[in-house]
């Protein structure tokens, strides 16, 4: 009897990790095919990117490439970024797709609004970042340049910390939806989280800290959307009854 239920055990988690590596298989080609149909554009594509700094840099300033291959690697680096973020909606499918077999029916029913509702949030946290926090950060840092010094910054150095701000920014707008999760499964109450809020305040300064740029203003855009995005996560873990999910 022991020998059966360990054989069941042992095929159960072979066909999950045959699953499992299917499911990653199509994520991995769908950002294959991404990638290479943004390739022939990646040099519009990093004109785009570029233009909050172009449009605050001093009259006749540029960017440079302090490295030999800056030139081919940043705008290549920026479409495989991008290629990721288009295929959110499908990473997300698939990660949905592989554990909701396991959940109850009534998890099932609120899973596909909070998967939709997490997509959105995810590029609404890079159109934050692209329309709302470059600009204020970059006509910052041309505007704090001291007298003698000619602000030209590296096209690499410059793309590392959109990416990390898109990634960061992304990220943390799906705040609602970890705080909904949370709740729901009874890792924590409303209330519990309710009485955390400073040390939540507190955290997401840290975590704005650690994932931006050195400046107050980069940490603060970054904190304050955290602090938001978790009330948000609160008002609409209300429309929740968590018994419906015992």
């Amino acid at each position: 009897m022991i020998s059966e239920v360990e054989d069941n055990n042992v095929a159960a988690l072979g066909s999950n990790l045959t699953e499992l590596r299917d499911r990653l298989l199509r994520v991995l080609c769908v950002m294959l095919i991404a990638t290479l149909s943004m390739i022939p554009f990646s040099q519009d594509i990093y004109s785009l990117v570029a233009g909050p700094l172009l449009k605050y840099l001093p009259e006749g300033g540029h960017m440079i490439a302090t490295e030999v291959t800056s030139t081919f690697m940043a705008p290549l680096k920026l479409v495989l970024y991008a290629a990721f973020a288009l295929s959110m909606p499908v990473i997300l499918f698939q990660l949905w797709a592989f554990i909701s077999p396991s959940l109850y029916q009534s998890k099932k029913n609120i899973g596909i609004p909070l998967l939709f509702l997490s997509v959105v949030l995810f590029y609404l946290g890079i159109a934050f970042s692209f329309y709302v926090v470059f600009p204020l950060v970059f006509s910052f840092f041309s505007g704090a340049t001291p007298a003698g010094v000619t602000y030209t910054p590296d096209i690499s150095l410059y793309l590392s910390t959109i990416l990390k701000l898109f990634l960061a920014f992304g990220l943390t707008f799906e705040i609602p939806i970890a705080t909904v999760l949370i709740i729901m499964s009874g890792m924590a109450t409303r209330k519990s989280l309710s009485q955390k809020r400073p040390y939540i305040i507190v955290g997401c300064f840290a975590i704005g800290m650690l994932l931006t740029p050195p400046d107050i203003m980069s940490q603060a855009l970054l904190a304050i959307p955290m602090i938001m995005l978790f009330e948000l996560g609160l008002l609409l873990s209300l429309f929740i009854k968590t018994k419906h999910f015992d």
